[in-house]
């Protein structure tokens, strides 16, 4: 008996199957979605003008839908799909490739630990016609910055392994339908650059290989792949964005070439045509991996599965297990909160709070050790000084905040006093001594640290906040509605900012959604009444 997918209990999920004349492995496919541990709300297969009869074989399965159109090409297909469909979440499926039965389940569960992501992508194994997988997983290796490590390579794969957010993908436009080849990695770069995205250590799906498959020309995908990526060059101001594309651009001859060189399934004489065009292409490159597949086929199976293994760096988390990778280490990555490997995390909602309330920053101005935040954000400002706990340059007064009569009294508009408080002991004295020397209605743009490293190197610190205690020490020198507390950060945050991991590391989209669970910073706006 086939079983059927209902609207109770269902995931709110879609499959789209695109096929063109794979009327034969349709039922395989089909098969494989109706298997899963949590069957999907929709299934709707496309055909895309086939000669053969895929409604035949739809037919079997009393809850699947078909879409006829004339001959438009896969991504069009994919397309019409999309349109056809109402779930939240979409799967497309190539009509010759097949799901794991853990593929929805494992990609929600994706979705559910990552929430506001585009798409969660999974691994997949290479699978012979027959559909008996063919080596080790094949996972992705996206880490948190979507769109640079797409950059230097389609990291995903397989198209078959994304679940995407539907509403994105409409968005965004869908599948180019001008692209023959790569239109999936297309997609993928063209979502990144305003969507965060996750991946998983499930492996999802199978990828047949039978002789035909699009991909197995590799001097055609390249040249597809070449063409995606001119599309996607960054200009000079994002340089860490313009090193990884350089690197995809150059990484991708080698894939290629090592891939005509690996066994995929297609026939003698189309692979040797294909081996002479790479050389032609890129003879060193293509040398390299030749030499590298000789080798690898010369050592015992065990001992080459095993370094392919290794460089791939490609394991499967198991329950109870997680892949710790770079963060296996006692000591952080990066001593000194990531000013030694670009700009620290915490520095991202420091300069965010500031450019929100850039307005306050005008009239006579104090700030803490330096006055570069009030230059960068400041409007209108008449006269500027600059506290710093030592007598040193620039500064216009010189000891301790929380000391009596330090500053005059109803004397500035704005007071910047970015991650100061935790290293004074009387924070209490310190703040009360804020709102004295303010004019009324003038205001102080606090922040403090909730969580974060303490350098062995760096000055006494004493205190870390909480929402809570920030929102008590200020209102209690400011009153109870002058004080507004906004927390930033989320546990992923708070992880890269512990070890030392810069922003460029990881992408300002990670880094955007907030958890009060896990704050790194807290922003504190307190203003004098009068």
């Amino acid at each position: 008996m086939t079983p059927e997918c209902t609207s109770e209990g269902a995931a709110d999920v879609a499959v789209v199957i695109a096929t063109y004349n794979h009327a034969h492995f349709l039922v395989d496919a089909l098969r494989s979605v109706f298997a899963q541990t949590r069957l999907p709300r929709e299934v709707v297969v496309v055909d895309d003008g086939s000669t053969d009869d895929p409604a035949a074989v739809a037919a079997q399965f009393p809850a699947v839908r078909v879409v006829r159109t004339t001959n438009q090409g896969l991504p069009a297909a994919r397309n019409n799909g999309l349109a056809a469909i109402t779930a939240r979440h979409v799967i497309f499926l190539d009509a010759d490739d097949v799901l794991l039965p853990g593929a929805v389940a494992d990609g929600l569960a994706c979705i559910d630990a990552n929430p506001g992501v585009a798409l969660v992508c999974g691994g997949f194994r290479l699978a012979d016609a027959n559909l008996r997988p063919r080596g080790g997983a094949v996972l992705p290796r996206l880490g948190p910055l979507g769109h640079n490590a797409l950059l230097r390579g389609n990291h995903i794969g397989m198209p078959a392994t994304v679940l995407y957010d539907r509403h994105v993908v409409t968005k965004v436009g869908g599948f180019d339908p001008a692209l023959r080849r790569c239109e999936d990695y297309e997609l993928y770069l063209r979502i990144t650059r305003d969507h965060r995205i996750a991946s998983h250590n499930g492996v999802v799906a199978l990828y047949r290989l039978h002789g035909s498959n699009m991909s197995l020309d590799a001097v055609e995908m390249l040249t597809w792949h070449r063409r995606v990526l001119e599309r996607y060059r960054p200009d000079g101001s994002d340089p860490a964005a313009l090193q990884a594309w350089k690197e995809g651009m150059h990484a991708q001859v080698g894939a290629y070439a090592n891939i005509v060189w690996t066994d995929r399934g297609a026939s003698v004489g189309p692979k040797w045509k294909q081996r002479r065009r790479m050389m032609a292409l890129a003879p060193w490159t293509t040398t390299k991996a030749a030499l590298r597949q000789l080798l690898a086929r010369s050592l015992p199976r065990p001992l080459a599965d095993a370094m392919r293994s290794l460089r791939r760096r490609a394991l499967i988390a198991g329950a109870g297990k997680i892949d710790f990778g770079d963060l296996a280490r006692i000591k952080p990555v990066s001593q000194g909160y990531g000013f030694r490997r670009g700009t620290p995390v915490d520095r991202f909602y420091i300069e965010r709070f500031l450019v929100t309330h850039a307005a306050d920053i005008r009239g006579r101005v104090l700030e803490i050790a330096d006055d570069k935040y009030s230059r960068r954000y400041g409007r209108a400002i008449t006269q500027q000084d600059i506290l710093n706990a030592v007598p040193a340059e620039g500064a216009t007064i010189v000891g301790d905040l929380a000391a009596d009569g330090l500053l005059p009294a109803d004397a500035f508009d704005c007071v910047v006093l970015t991650q100061t408080l935790q290293y004074l002991y009387d924070a209490r004295g310190a703040v009360r001594q804020l709102h004295r020397a303010l004019k009324p209605g003038g205001v102080v743009l606090a922040t403090v640290p909730a969580i974060s490293p303490v350098d062995h190197e760096d000055w006494e610190w004493y205190w870390l906040f909480t929402r809570h205690s920030a929102q008590r020490l200020f209102e209690e020198a400011f009153g109870a509605g002058n004080v507004d507390v906004e927390l930033s950060g989320n546990a992923f945050a708070a992880t890269c900012f512990l070890q030392g991991v810069a922003q460029e590391d990881v992408g300002v989209q990670w880094l955007e959604p907030c958890d009060p669970t896990f704050p790194v910073n807290i922003a504190i706006r307190a203003r004098k009444a009068g």
